[in-house]
């Protein structure tokens, strides 16, 4: 059996990815996206989650992208800019995390928060991912991990890509490289993951194409989809030029959505005999 999960990152992060989001569960094959419990648009991404009940829901954790954090900077400041917001990437995250500048009570206090305010929310939450992945960063994932076990969140994501998979996509060295550190790191976790039966994908997609997926190179993922679960990251927005004004990185939600309302990618589905699900499947 070949099961896929389509989640969708970063909702609550802007109207037009929560809209874009939300078509691409209603008219495409979108089936989970991931919530920022801090995001400046958090509590509509909430109530189109209550709307929509049957599109699954993820914390998307976040300790990256200039976002505010739930708790009072003054709580978390080892986590915090100059301006009160989280640091802008994983990069400069890792820099003060691995430098001993945060400090392990703000940041477990910070991912209490935000798995709390997105657990009082009143919708049934599948899962625990990240924004840019942090939460396989070693260190963080043993936490992460813990929490999960604590608040019963019994399942993760674990982005592991293929270490020799591009699905078409034409990208440079650069790419390549930081793709395989984070699906080492994404081994380690799973490793973890499992030795505390928490439940994860077996098959991850969208990562060395992330921010840059379209219908062709959804099509050649379903073409080579395995058995069992698989679980690809998608970045969908109602507008690309609107979006590319607000964030610096040069992502096409418009061609991500797109490629889940597209006829032929609908139709492959069935002709492939692949399952859509949430994270609730596993």
């Amino acid at each position: 059996m070949k099961q896929l999960i389509v989640n969708a990152d970063d909702f609550g992060l802007h109207p037009l990815i929560n809209a874009g989001i939300i078509k691409g569960h209603q008219e495409g094959f979108i089936t989970s996206t991931s919530l920022m419990p801090s995001a400046p648009c958090w509590q509509e991404a909430v109530r189109l989650a209550k709307e929509n009940p049957r599109l699954g829901i993820g914390v998307h954790l976040t300790l990256v992208g200039g976002v505010p954090s739930v708790l009072p900077k003054e709580k978390v400041s080892s986590l915090l800019d100059d301006d009160g917001l989280f640091l802008p990437d994983y990069v400069a995250f890792a820099k003060r995390y691995y430098g001993g500048a945060v400090k392990r009570s703000e940041l477990e206090a910070e991912l209490r928060a935000q798995l709390e305010r997105a657990l009082s929310c009143g919708v049934n939450i599948t899962h625990i991912d990240s924004h840019q992945h942090t939460h396989v960063l070693p260190g963080i994932n043993s936490l992460v991990l813990k929490l999960s076990n604590e608040y019963n969140i019994i399942r993760v994501r674990i982005p592991k890509e293929g270490y020799l998979f591009t699905g078409g996509f034409q990208t440079g060295v650069g790419r390549l490289i930081g793709r395989s550190g984070l699906s080492f790191c994404a081994d380690m976790a799973a490793l973890r993951a499992d030795s505390l039966g928490l439940r994860h994908p077996q098959h991850f997609y969208g990562m060395l194409a992330g921010g840059h997926l379209n219908a062709q190179l959804i099509a050649n993922i379903l073409r080579q989809l395995p058995e069992g679960v698989s679980e690809i990251m998608t970045h969908p927005g109602l507008d690309s030029a609107a979006l590319g004004k607000a964030f610096s990185w040069q992502y096409h939600w418009r061609e991500e959505l797109d490629a889940y309302l597209d006829a032929g990618n609908k139709a492959l589905l069935k002709e492939l005999g692949i399952e859509p699900v949430s994270f609730a499947a596993l």
